[in-house]
């Protein structure tokens, strides 16, 4: 029988095998027992700072599992309730900092958590709801275009603006009861539509997270 493959991760692109002496060490450092370099300590932070994002995909049910501290529980109550853009980016680099106080134990059973099959969903209705919010924004403010650039830097802007003033003029019709009305809903889903795939797209390319544990 073939042998099974080792698990691990890779740090600077070398395979570190949980259990390792390397493991011992990355976890030692994640911890700041031993000294990292700034780089991979911004890894760190950024993989944990993910990791509290990603909290908000998990069912209320499956968060009481974690026992987590009631602060990092009442923060991530507070970024579900938040609707401006701005508050909630704030709001989660809360949770972030939070996140860094929580023990290797605790990580882990935040991954084992994450990597249940609920997850995936959990994350595809998270951009779901981060593009419809893009959506409105796009919409109601001519500065959310510049935005968005942060996020699709070689976007065709012509096309982008095409699709925004179609929207706005098809949704000032339909609140007019005109009958131009259902092409509202197919100039909205086209920008909707796109933005989701940028989204996805950005979350495919992205690199792969440090891992602590």
């Amino acid at each position: 029988m073939a042998r099974k493959p080792p698990k691990g991760y890779f740090v600077r692109g070398q395979f570190v095998a949980y259990g390792s002496a390397e493991d011992a060490h990355w976890r030692r450092a994640a911890k700041g027992d031993v000294d990292i370099s700034k780089t991979d300590r911004k890894k760190q932070s950024a993989y944990v700072q993910q990791l509290g994002q990603r909290l908000l995909e998990l069912p209320a049910a499956v968060l009481r599992t974690l026992a987590l501290q009631e602060a990092l529980l009442q923060a991530l109550e507070e970024a579900r309730r938040l609707g401006d853009f701005e508050a909630r980016r704030r709001q989660l680099q809360y949770v972030g900092r939070l996140m860094r106080s929580l023990d290797d134990a605790q990580i882990a059973a935040i991954e084992a958590a994450l990597a249940q099959p609920h997850a995936p969903r959990a994350e595809d209705a998270a951009r779901q709801r981060l593009a419809q919010s893009w959506c409105t924004r796009l919409l109601d403010d001519d500065d959310a275009l510049l935005a968005w650039r942060d996020l699709e830097p070689q976007a065709d802007w012509q096309r982008l603006r095409t699709l925004i003033r179609q929207a706005r003029k098809d949704a000032a019709a339909s609140a007019a009861s005109e009958p131009t009305g259902a092409a509202t809903s197919r100039a909205r889903r086209e920008l909707l539509r796109h933005l989701q795939q940028v989204l996805q797209q950005r979350a495919a390319d992205a690199a792969a997270p440090f891992p602590i544990t």
